[in-house]
């Protein structure tokens, strides 16, 4: 089976993807995927640097992933852009992630954590498709502990996304991730045990 984990920024979809984890999926998280495409010397973040200049790198020619949001995330453009490069890339090293578990185990439940589960159509993909839901002060709360952003770019990007009431259109499942951490917890086990049945 295969479970599609997907929310806003800041709604907790990689807190759940985690908890599924825990109980016993394999979770392969999209943003991981992305982190080692963008690493010093990958050919990904060679052709970065190409489209937005060696500005975006660090001192170890890694993508400075804080830079380049800065950028993309101001121009839409920019956004769609470096999507176009990255998105292909993700994807091919997703569907090599699920055929490895596939082999070592048919009956596995594997957890695609994928931010643009819906927008890039990857929901068509998975069995059940989980949208991690909390209110916007929570989102925000959230991003500004994680990241230090200020409040009106967190709120830019957050709006850059697709609302989350559209998002809950293509559920199978909703996870309230805006309250206690015991109640995400209780929500996941639900999830899990039907599932399994």
């Amino acid at each position: 089976m295969l479970i599609g984990v997907t929310g806003g920024f800041g709604t907790g979809k990689s807190t759940v993807a985690r908890m599924l984890g825990r109980l016993g999926a394999e979770v392969i998280d999209a943003d991981a995927i992305a982190h080692e495409l963008l690493a010093a010397g990958s050919p990904v973040a060679q052709r970065i640097a190409r489209m937005f200049g060696a500005e975006v790198l660090d001192v170890r020619g890694a993508v400075d992933r804080r830079h380049l949001g800065r950028l993309v995330f101001a121009d839409p453009a920019a956004l769609k852009r470096l999507n176009r490069l990255v998105h292909p890339a993700v994807r091919r090293r997703m569907r090599a992630q699920i055929a490895a578990i596939r082999q070592r185990n048919a009956q596995a439940v594997a957890v695609l954590d994928v931010p643009l589960l819906i927008e890039g159509g990857l929901y068509r993909t998975v069995d059940v498709v989980v949208v991690v839901v909390a209110p916007r002060r929570v989102q925000v709360a959230r991003i500004r502990r994680r990241t230090g952003l200020p409040v009106a770019q967190i709120e830019r990007r957050i709006r850059q996304q697709m609302p989350l009431s559209r998002k809950r259109c293509y559920a199978d499942v909703i996870v309230d991730n805006g309250g206690s951490r015991a109640a995400t917890q209780q929500q996941v086990r639900r999830l899990w045990e039907s599932k399994k049945k």
